[in-house]
């Protein structure tokens, strides 16, 4: 018996199979077209941390600020939204489709204690910035040595 390998997206599979088909009925005019994929992807992200705050930076371009969801669960950040494919009446007519589009999550555990009713966020040119502040029990205490 022989094991078979499925894509993981049936749309995707009878997408490749429509393009394979008119390929082979109209060689000359038909261009393999690639299909807007609706799976879960990740933004890109950059997180930097000093000593009283970690800075995370993700980008988000063309997304608007309003399919944007942030929550904060303990010691957990999550990132969440959607990116909506704008041009759903000419969606066929697309030969190549290289962005992402769907829902996007991305998810974070900070590991150190927060302040989370400090945490801010902000949205602009197609980047969100969330500044997480670090809890008073978590910033670097200089300890004084006393001379007797």
């Amino acid at each position: 018996m022989t094991a078979t390998r499925f894509d993981r997206d049936p749309l995707e599979t009878m997408m490749r199979l429509q393009d394979d088909i008119a390929r082979a009925l109209n060689p000359r005019s038909a261009q393999p077209r690639e299909n807007v994929s609706s799976r879960v992807w990740s933004p890109a992200v950059d997180v930097y941390e000093d000593s009283d705050v970690i800075i995370i930076r993700a980008d988000l371009p063309g997304i608007n600020q309003a399919d944007i969801d942030i929550e904060m669960i303990g010691d957990s950040l999550t990132i969440r939204g959607e990116r909506k494919f704008e041009d759903d009446t000419r969606r066929d007519n697309y030969i190549r489709v290289e962005r992402q589009y769907g829902a996007f999550q991305r998810s974070f555990t900070i590991g150190i204690p927060i302040d989370p009713d400090r945490v801010t966020a902000s949205y602009r040119n197609g980047i969100l910035e969330l500044t997480v502040p670090k809890a008073e029990v978590s910033r670097p205490k200089k300890v004084v040595i006393k001379s007797e």
